[in-house]
C-alpha cells in the first residue's frame, strides 16, 4: 500500500488518452462482468472505453484526473460541467486489484474540490442501481440517492445520486454535505 506521499493526482493531458481509456476500460471490466454486461448489449459501458470516446470527452470539455501510486497510474475521474453550478462526476475508476485502499475516496474528493473550483454547488452522478456497494460507497462519502430511471439502450436502471455543498465547504480534503 502506498503512503500519501507516494500519491498524486494530476490533471490528463492529450497524452494521456490511451492510458485512460485503458484504466476505464481495466477499470469497468469487472462490473461488466458481475452485471452480465458485454460490447452487444451495453456498447456504451466504460468496459468498452476506446481512445475515440476520451478524444471526444476532451474535447466536450470534460476534464480527466489520474491518481499516481509508486508512479503507477491506478485510477482516474472525469469532471464535466453540466451547468453553471452543476458537474457530473464520470467514469471514477480503480484497478480492481487496488481496490479498498482509499484510492476510489481520494478520486472523488479531488473531483469534488475541481467541481466546487469551477463554480458548481451540486455534483452528480448515475450509478447501475442495483450495484448497492457502489451505492453505499458515494453514500459514505456524502451523496444522496436520487431517482432511478430505466434508460431503453441500457441493460439496467440507472440512480442518480448527488451531493449538495457550499463555497468554502471543503479543507482538509473533506467535503461536508447540505442537509
Amino acid at each position: 500500500m502506498a503512503t500519501r506521499e507516494d500519491v498524486s493526482i494530476v490533471q490528463a493531458t492529450q497524452k494521456d488518452i490511451d492510458l485512460l481509456s485503458r484504466l476505464i476500460r481495466d477499470g469497468f471490466a469487472d462490473v461488466a462482468n458481475r452485471f452480465g454486461l458485454t460490447p452487444q448489449n451495453c456498447p456504451k459501458h466504460p468496459s468498452n472505453y476506446t481512445h475515440e470516446w476520451v478524444e471526444k470527452d476532451l474535447e466536450r470539455g470534460l476534464r480527466y484526473f489520474i491518481l499516481i501510486a509508486d508512479g503507477t497510474a491506478v485510477g482516474c475521474v472525469g469532471v464535466e460541467r453540466a451547468t453553471e453550478t452543476t458537474c457530473y462526476l464520470e467514469r471514477l475508476a480503480v484497478l480492481p486489484q487496488l481496490r479498498g485502499i482509499g484510492y476510489g475516496s481520494q478520486l472523488t474528493q479531488y473531483a469534488l474540490t475541481q467541481a466546487e473550483a469551477m463554480g458548481a454547488t451540486e455534483v452528480g452522478i448515475g450509478i447501475i442501481a442495483a450495484d448497492s456497494g457502489l451505492k453505499a460507497f458515494y453514500q459514505s462519502l456524502g451523496f444522496e440517492a436520487g431517482p432511478t430511471k430505466r434508460f431503453a439502450h441500457l441493460p439496467f436502471d440507472v440512480a442518480f445520486m448527488r451531493i449538495f455543498f457550499d463555497h468554502g465547504m471543503i479543507s482538509g480534503g473533506s467535503l461536508s454535505a447540505r442537509d
